[in-house]
């Protein structure tokens, strides 16, 4: 929900279900705990310029599953997050794909053009049923002129983007492989976590595939390094979830003093 709009909502997909909403966005930051959250695009605006700007736009309810933009399609302007969950990715020529980020209800994606037409260069799908609203670039150019404070959400809220996706290069560059994993579930444990008799519930089903694509290595990678953790009794499988059983000897992998002795270090 975003101001006093209510958009409509779709049903809930299975899959996904149990998981606490979140506002912010899933980013796979370098360091122990998540940057803070992105400037929320309506702060400093009235209610009269906020029912302008949601009048302005497109809103498009979409399925979890269904595309809301792809890699190399024509792009204009950005997609508002009304509710649901957004996954953001590229993939390389070789069909081999890394998550940027999965965007909660607050952020704008489909960048990283804002004002003009171009080509966008990552895909974007639902994570979760999601509503979204389009905001073209020529409609988005006039709006700034007349409202400052929107211009100002809009570049704080792009320079949280190149914030978030430099410290991805910078994490993908120096963490191995294993230690990328480990950063990641103690994140997810962070956002997810429910505290159970034998450890913390990540209440938020990923598979291999989606960890794999989080961290930049293999599925198989992902299932090596998580049976070696569950060997180590630093998590356990429960379901289709994850319980973390030891965070602290996660944490010491994810800062590299464990490293060696936890899972292998496939790419």
């Amino acid at each position: 929900m975003i101001g006093k709009h209510h958009p409509p909502q779709p049903a809930q997909a299975p899959g996904k279900a149990g998981a606490p909403a979140q506002v912010g966005a899933l980013l796979m930051t370098d360091g122990g705990t998540q940057r803070n959250g992105p400037p929320y695009l309506f702060n400093g605006l009235t209610e009269t310029e906020i029912a302008h700007v949601l009048g302005s736009g497109r809103r498009r309810v979409l399925y979890r599953g269904a595309q809301l933009f792809s890699q190399g399609s024509p792009q204009d302007g950005i997609f508002l997050i009304e509710s649901g969950r957004i996954k953001v990715f590229y993939t390389a020529p070789s069909g081999r794909e890394i998550t940027l980020a999965y965007w909660h209800s607050g952020n704008f994606v489909g960048g990283p053009e804002v004002f003009k037409q171009g080509l966008h260069v990552w895909s974007g799908v639902a994570a979760v049923n999601s509503t979204v609203l389009h905001l073209p670039g020529d409609v988005l150019r006039r709006m700034v002129m007349t409202i400052p404070a929107l211009a100002i959400g809009i570049i704080e809220g792009l320079t949280f983007k190149g914030q978030c996706y430099s410290a991805l290069a910078q994490m993908l560059g120096t963490r191995s492989p294993t230690e990328r994993l480990a950063q990641l579930l103690l994140h997810l444990m962070n956002l997810y976590g429910v505290d159970e008799h034998h450890g913390t519930l990540i209440a938020a089903s990923f598979t291999h595939a989606d960890l794999a694509h989080m961290t930049g290595v293999t599925r198989q990678s992902v299932t090596i390094s998580l049976k070696r953790f569950t060997e180590l009794g630093i998590l356990s499988a429960h379901g289709s979830n994850l319980v973390i059983k030891n965070a602290d000897m996660l944490s010491e992998i994810r800062d590299g003093k464990l490293a060696k002795g936890a899972a292998s270090d496939e790419a």
